[in-house]
């Protein structure tokens, strides 16, 4: 007998539409009801939040991180998370770096509310529930599970507004397959380091590349109290000429600056060595991390921080490409 905790924290597969398509938070979330028929799992709902994903912060993520680690001591052989979808990924990558993994957690949303014709909400909290029950996911790290599909917390991302299909793998696809006879795994991750942490700090930014870029939006976040920023660059993480003193002021400041890339698929690395290109980015102190979106490596940014991680440690925990 699989013993499962299910800790509900809103979202979309918790609210409801009126007459007019309107979606919007239920007082009390409908999966709460939920009976998981099968002989060989016991199944705990908890609600630990309920609110729409956009709403969630990091603070609230650490507080989802304390209620896992406490059920790690509490015999449970998974976890399933229930969350909206828009910021899910970046829950999920918390998780994935600040637990040991070694117990499965698995996270699922849904992209039609309870009431709406086709929910996809129940099925993949069902889904989830087989997911976190498998021998199969132990030691997998934090896993997302939607549409059939199981995803590694590492580098799942939305890429559609409203799509049930929204949750995909870019460069790497899914781990594994959630078949009508069981779990089905394919792949898996290389490695995998644990920050442990019990508190945060703030004021870690994201901003986002774009031609003309003026070098104002930089000069505006150099100030005592940020503690980081990462940039989604050009192409393989490059940026406009009219940037380059902007950030290396930040890192003159000891502000560290993280580049990642804002195209959908591939890596950022240092190529092109001229004025801004990412050769010369590097050179200046701008850590570069690979496969990450950029709020993941705003995430990673963010506990390396708050775990007291400076200079060159904190450049090696964020250019870990395994990790």
């Amino acid at each position: 007998m699989k013993k499962i905790l299910a800790l509900h924290t809103g979202g979309t597969i918790s609210m409801s539409a009126n007459d007019l398509g309107e979606v919007s938070t239920n007082e009390e979330n409908p999966l709460l009801d939920s009976r998981f028929i099968n002989d060989n799992i016991t199944l705990t709902n908890e609600t630990v939040l309920n609110k729409p994903s956009e709403h969630i912060t990091p603070a609230d993520m650490l507080i989802i991180q304390k209620r896992v680690k406490e059920a790690e001591t509490q015999a449970y052989d998974g976890v399933v998370i229930t969350h909206g979808t828009d910021t899910l990924e970046e829950t999920a990558y918390f998780l994935d770096l600040t637990l040991p993994n070694h117990l499965p957690i698995v996270l699922t949303g849904a992209m039609r509310s309870s009431n709406e014709i086709g929910s996809d909400g129940v099925y993949n909290f069902q889904s989830a529930i087989l997911t976190a029950a498998s021998d199969e996911s132990l030691d997998k790290g934090v896993l997302v599970v939607m549409n059939d599909e199981i995803h590694t917390a590492r580098y799942v991302t939305k890429t559609h507004t409203t799509n049930v299909d929204t949750f995909r793998t870019p460069t790497f696809g899914p781990i594994g397959l959630v078949g009508k006879r069981g779990i089905h795994y394919f792949q898996e991750l290389i490695q995998q380091t644990v920050v442990p942490i019990d508190h945060l700090k703030h004021n870690v930014y994201l901003l986002k590349a774009y031609a003309g870029m003026p070098a104002s939006l930089l000069a505006c976040l150099d100030q005592p109290e940020t503690n980081g920023l990462v940039i989604e660059g050009l192409g393989a993480g490059n940026m406009p000429l009219e940037t380059v003193q902007a950030i290396q002021q930040l890192l003159d400041d000891q502000i560290p600056v993280v580049m990642v890339s804002r195209c959908y698929n591939g890596v950022a690395e240092p190529i092109y060595d001229y004025p801004g290109g990412g050769i010369d980015l590097e050179r200046m102190g701008v850590t570069f991390c690979q496969g990450l979106n950029g709020p993941k490596a705003r995430i990673k940014l963010l506990i390396g921080i708050s775990a007291g991680l400076k200079g060159q440690s904190l450049r090696d925990y964020i250019s870990n490409a395994v990790s």
